[in-house]
């Protein structure tokens, strides 16, 4: 019979996998890996008592059993403490909106269905364009190619999107050969620079994403990169929040 905890620990793990199905039919490395650790984990919690009985076992009876034990649990506390401590940066990020005026914006673009955003983009140039009326006299960069699956460029729909609102044109830059987060990044400078804009800059994207796009755009030789974020559907949160640990984590490798 389970105790108190194991019901709990059950729940939970069962609550969790329902949470990365929630974001199909989006298929990444978040949902895919959130739902194939928390399916392993209610397995063993399923089976609980025995699992606990081969471990005990194990440890009494065999050396090499005790050391891949202690190897297992410091591998686990070292992925609890790493994902901890991603998760208050990805916190940080999102929330540290500029104290004064931009004067260089930069909007990254994400899926365009046909000729119109995704409802993700379309919630980043809402931000984007709420930017534009705070700010009046900064510059707004558009930045986003053209995936094989789009009619046109990412940065050519959200431009369009943004004059569509009431946006003013002449303060719209468009970077459109972008399929990175590092080309969007680099290509945007790459045009800004010669217009004597500086590298200050204020980054559009979802919450989850500026941690990463500011850790880039450090390393590329941004001076102040401050936030304004888009806030992603609820149902998408796992899955991006898991896919972004596992490319924060590929970025502090590399």
């Amino acid at each position: 019979m389970w105790n108190i905890t194991e019901k709990i620990l059950l729940v939970t793990e069962i609550a969790l996998i329902l949470a990365f199905l929630a974001a199909f039919p989006v298929v990444n490395a978040g949902n895919i890996i959130g739902i194939a650790v928390c399916g392993a984990a209610a397995f063993l919690t399923l089976d609980a008592f025995g699992i606990r009985t081969a471990l005990v076992n194990a440890w009494k009876n065999s050396l090499p059993a005790r050391i891949g034990l202690c190897g297992a649990a410091v591998v686990f506390t070292a992925g609890i403490i790493i994902a901890a401590v991603l998760s208050i940066g990805m916190v940080r990020a999102m929330n540290n909106a500029p104290e004064k005026e931009p004067k260089l914006v930069i909007v990254l673009g994400c899926q365009v269905r046909g000729e119109r955003p995704s409802k993700m983009l379309a919630r980043r140039l809402d931000i984007a364009y709420g930017v534009m009326e705070r700010y009046p006299s900064a510059m707004v960069v558009v930045s986003g190619g053209k995936g094989s699956d789009e009619a046109i460029s990412e940065a050519e729909c959200m431009k369009r999107y943004l004059t569509e609102k009431g946006a003013d044109v002449s303060r719209i830059i468009m970077e459109d050969t972008s399929t990175t987060t590092f080309e969007n990044i680099s290509n945007s400078f790459a045009i800004t620079d010669p217009m004597g804009l500086g590298r200050d800059i204020t980054i559009v994207t979802d919450g989850y994403h500026q941690y990463r796009a500011a850790l880039i755009a450090k390393s590329m030789g941004a001076g102040e990169v401050t936030a304004v974020s888009a806030n992603t559907e609820k149902r998408f949160i796992p899955t991006y929040w898991v896919r972004e640990w596992l490319a924060l984590a590929w970025f502090k490798i590399r």
